[in-house]
């Protein structure tokens, strides 16, 4: 059953048993076949896999990729789906006609831009959410508002042409990042980034809309100072009427909103506040006729007409927003989207996603609107509301063009303290503060994120607050990548597992043999990282519980199932690490490659340097094997002081450091001479677990 290591590395099984231990197999790594330097990826092109899955699309397949609609209209159950998304629709409906004229007033446009209904209708065929409620955000009204007010007066019809013009520009880049599939763009923004930006946009959105509640106007700013210093400065025309109604506005939605989140029975309180707090406004000022009441004034009657968006010699400075605004569409819309359609049981392509929200704002610029995307609490309560299927955004869409072509005359007197209440009312719930207290908590990095976008995006302004904690998120990914955790590891007593030794320090550890784990691809951003750590291994030799002390490092084993990937600057890396560690007579054992950080290997010639019979499928066979070659060489290198010094008088002078570097020298001439091959071919390979440690 014995075998030599020299058979082993030729494809064998090793066995060994002597001194009373157990067999122990050796598993042979299998080589890429063709043999190294000449090896080739089986693997076909993405394209090539793309062209074939099409192929093998039915013509029903084609149709559900174009209309994602057509995926729930096969399937729709009359009965018992009808219902549902009628109840949805119309909560919906009715709560988002008072939210998106507020969003639209938000945005410095006439409340009649927020009630263009294209968007539901275009979404609800293209989009492949079913329960996303599409339209006017607080977020992006805010937007549109800060860059547009900076660059033309909000009273003049350039400023409502460029607010169009950007939801075309807004659509055509979502398509192109749809059709693309660049959604993943988006998963470098950390989720405190998003919290900490959210929360300050929040704020500023609450101040901004204050004015209606003081009565006196305030400076139009994405910054938190100029607003404050305006709100100060404007103290001495304060008026009670719109405060007191405004705040009275603003207890009856928070009330009812709270009541609809707290129990399930009074849900509709939710969806039902916006528009019981305009219908109260709206018959107070009709009864009572308050001068000192703002009202929206007279909306024109009927529906949006076709008209081709204009103002395209403002494309190259609108771009910047339009890129920004595409970002906030695919934070809110695509996660809400995904999160609804985890919990009913469907799946979402992001980038589908992205392409349906595209086709909505294209089409509806056509129709007079503004940038639209998904909405966090509208698409709550549609979900909660029972929506199974897109249907419920068509019947959005039915209710805000029954209003326009029926209600508008009542909208004349609603109050805009009553909107700017139902715009705080929805911004209370983004901010999140304990979100900040939370990771404080568990992670101060990501508090820093959330802190310093906060505070940028409060003082500084939306575009500046976003470019910063993008800029440190992007900051912390490439130090985490550029120094990756790197882990010495040890046997677990009375296995053949090895962990890593901070977490396990019973483990134990070999002298002359240090087991390194890599958790990361090794490519040429943290490959200088990974030669100083290897260094620093071994010169600051770790602690060894097992073995001969041999005083140095004579083995590193490289644990390499947790890199997916090598790249031609990690190579090069390697091999000039290969040729210091040859001048140090220092092996390198690689364990445990993928197949396809094991191609590369092959081809670049660096399992020719270190040498195929160095290449492992276990660590526990790797560290078996140099433990044999450390204790060969010990146990010749042992006789030598002895040998030296014979019984001479002068041996007795011999100080004990020179009796230990003559031992060194010794044991390394005899491990060299093990690792060439010179040993290999008399030395059986020794059990490295004894019977009585097993």
């Amino acid at each position: 059953m014995e075998r030599s290591y020299a058979s082993r590395s030729s494809g064998e099984l090793a066995t060994a048993a002597s001194g009373g231990g157990r067999p122990v197999k050796v598993i042979p790594l299998r080589h890429p076949p063709g043999g190294f330097g000449l090896v080739s990826s089986s693997s076909p092109p993405w394209w090539w896999a793309a062209v074939e899955r099409a192929r093998g699309m039915r013509p029903v397949e084609w149709a559900e990729a174009a209309l994602p609609c057509v995926a729930w209209m096969r399937k729709y159950r009359w009965k018992e789906d009808l219902q549902a998304d009628l109840a949805a629709g119309i909560t919906v409906g009715v709560m988002l006609v008072p939210q998106a004229m507020s969003y639209a007033k938000l945005a410095g446009l006439h409340p009649i831009y927020g009630l263009c209904f294209v968007p539901l209708f275009v979404y609800a065929i293209f989009g492949s959410s079913r329960q996303l409620a599409v339209g006017p955000v607080a977020l992006v009204s805010l937007l549109v508002s800060n860059v547009l007010g900076g660059i033309v007066n909000s009273s003049s019809e350039l400023y409502t042409e460029l607010a169009i013009l950007l939801a075309f520009m807004v659509g055509i880049l979502e398509c192109l990042m749809g059709l693309l599939r660049l959604g993943w763009l988006i998963r470098f923004i950390s989720h405190s980034v998003i919290s900490g930006f959210t929360t300050a946009s929040a704020i500023v959105i609450g101040l901004s809309q204050i004015k209606y509640f003081l009565g006196y106007n305030v400076t139009r700013s994405s910054k938190i100072i100029p607003l404050i210093e305006s709100i100060i400065a404007g103290a001495d025309q304060f008026s009670w009427p719109p405060f007191v109604m405004g705040s009275a506005f603003l207890v009856v939605l928070l009330t009812m909103k709270h009541l609809g989140k707290s129990d399930k029975r009074l849900r509709f309180l939710r969806a039902s506040g916006p528009l019981t707090t305009v219908v109260l406004g709206t018959i107070f000022v009709k009864i009572f006729h308050p001068p000192a009441i703002p009202v929206v004034g007279e909306i024109p009657q009927g529906l949006p007409k076709f008209s081709i968006p204009r103002g395209f010699e403002h494309v190259l400075s609108l771009t910047p927003t339009a890129a920004l605004i595409t970002g906030v569409a695919i934070l809110e819309s695509v996660g809400i989207a995904k999160a609804l359609a985890a919990k009913n049981g469907y799946e979402l392509d992001s980038n589908k996603e992205l392409f349906g929200l595209g086709i909505a704002n294209i089409c509806g610029s056509f129709f007079s609107s503004y940038p639209a995307t998904g909405s966090f609490s509208r698409s709550a309560v549609n979900h909660e509301s029972g929506a199974k299927t897109g249907l419920s955004g068509i019947i959005m869409g039915i209710i805000i063009g029954s209003a326009l072509l029926f209600m508008t005359p009542l909208f004349t007197d609603i109050p805009q303290c009553a909107l700017a209440a139902i715009v705080i009312s929805a911004v209370t719930g983004l901010v999140d503060y304990e979100e900040a207290i939370f990771l404080w908590r568990i992670d101060k990095k990501d508090f820093f994120l959330w802190a310093i976008t906060f505070i940028t995006t409060l003082v500084f302004g939306i575009e500046i607050g976003v470019l910063v904690g993008v800029g440190f998120s992007l900051a912390f990914v490439i130090h985490e990548s550029a120094n990756p955790h790197i882990a010495v590891l040890g046997r677990l007593p009375g296995t053949t597992v090895y962990r890593n030794i901070l977490q396990y320090p019973e483990a134990f550890t070999y002298n002359g043999i240090v087991v390194v784990r890599i958790d990361a691809p090794i490519y040429f951003a943290n490959i200088s990282y990974i030669k100083d750590r290897l260094r620093e291994y071994e010169l600051n030799l770790p602690n060894s519980n097992r073995g001969l002390d041999v005083g140095r490092v004579y083995f590193v084993i490289l644990e390499m199932s947790p890199v997916t990937y090598i790249d031609s600057s990690a190579v090069q890396a390697l091999k000039d690490l290969h040729q210091e560690y040859k001048a140090r007579h220092i092996q390198i054992a690689i364990a445990n490659p993928n197949r396809q950080v094991h191609l590369l290997l092959s081809r670049s010639g660096i399992l020719d340097l270190i040498g195929a019979a160095w290449c492992f499928v276990r660590v526990h066979d790797a560290v078996q094997v140099c433990l044999q070659h450390v204790q060969n060489a010990s146990s010749s290198a042992l006789k030598l002081p002895s040998q030296a010094s014979g019984d001479s008088a002068d041996s007795i002078s011999t100080s004990k450091e020179e009796q230990r570097r003559i031992k060194q020298d010794g044991f390394f001439k005899n491990l060299w001479k093990a690792k060439n091959g010179n040993a290999d071919s008399s030395a059986e390979v020794q059990p490295l677990l004894q019977q009585n440690l097993v």
